[in-house]
């Protein structure tokens, strides 16, 4: 395992000047955010223009992009080709893990299998790997329903982020089921009351969860998402908790 970040920890930067910024605080890798509304790059540029995106991810200041986030507001079939422009994207730079989010909650879950199903096999065209984020407020909060869905999508990984299983609805939920079917990991502190507050101050086992992920033989990243706080250095939080991975490993 080694710890990373991802771009929108500096989110009011371009995208080279964050990695810049993550590198001058000692990150070697990162994951890079392409959002619609709020990402470095958008889904629809990259399908419109996919190398100039290839050429803009390789300007990285010795960081290497071992992931990408991937949230596409666009209705079919103009979803699947911005999808795919996505994954000839991470081919190019050499990255395996493509963050998805899933269906909110509501969608009809053989809707959702099918959509899925449809990202995984474009994905596998590419040497791609589909990674579903733990998340409140969609399909998978509940980890029960993240492990069916996987089940029922051949390739489907997860892309676990342990802070939405202690803050919201299911806080306190157990997700050790899910550890086989992760694919990458992103943390932050997080407590039952807020989703992220500083490094230090919540309930994220980070020495166990390391413990857990060793034991299915997990050796991707571990992602530093930490979003700016009103009145809080993120400087300092960043270097602080890239110290306290880092001291576990």
């Amino acid at each position: 395992m080694f710890v990373a970040a991802t771009s929108r920890c500096f989110p009011q930067m371009q995208l080279s000047a964050a990695m810049l910024q993550l590198v001058e605080l000692e990150y070697t890798c990162v994951e890079i955010m392409i959002h619609e509304h709020d990402g470095h790059m958008t889904p629809s540029w990259v399908s419109a223009d996919t190398e100039a995106a290839v050429v803009q991810c390789r300007q990285s200041h010795r960081l290497t992009p071992v992931a990408l986030s991937v949230d596409i507001d666009a209705p079919e079939p103009e979803y699947y080709h911005q999808f795919a422009a996505c994954c000839r994207l991470a081919k190019a730079i050499k990255v395996v893990t493509i963050t998805v989010r899933s269906g909110e909650l509501g969608t009809p879950f053989n809707a959702e299998v099918e959509r899925l199903r449809a990202m995984v096999a474009l994905a596998s065209r590419e040497g791609v790997r589909v990674g579903l984020l733990t998340e409140v407020g969609r399909m998978t909060e509940n980890p029960d329903t993240a492990k069916v869905l996987c089940d029922n999508v051949k390739g489907l990984g997860i892309t676990l982020d342990p802070s939405h299983y202690i803050y919201g609805p299911r806080g306190g939920a157990d997700y050790d089921l899910l550890m086989p079917y992760v694919y990458h990991v992103r943390l932050r502190d997080t407590s039952k009351e807020q989703l992220q507050v500083r490094v230090g101050q919540g309930e994220v086992e980070y020495g166990r969860l390391i413990n857990q992920l060793n034991k299915v033989h997990y050796d991707r990243a571990l992602c530093v998402d930490i979003v700016p706080m009103p009145d809080v250095d993120q400087l300092t939080e960043m270097r602080k908790i890239r110290l306290l991975l880092e001291s576990l490993l």
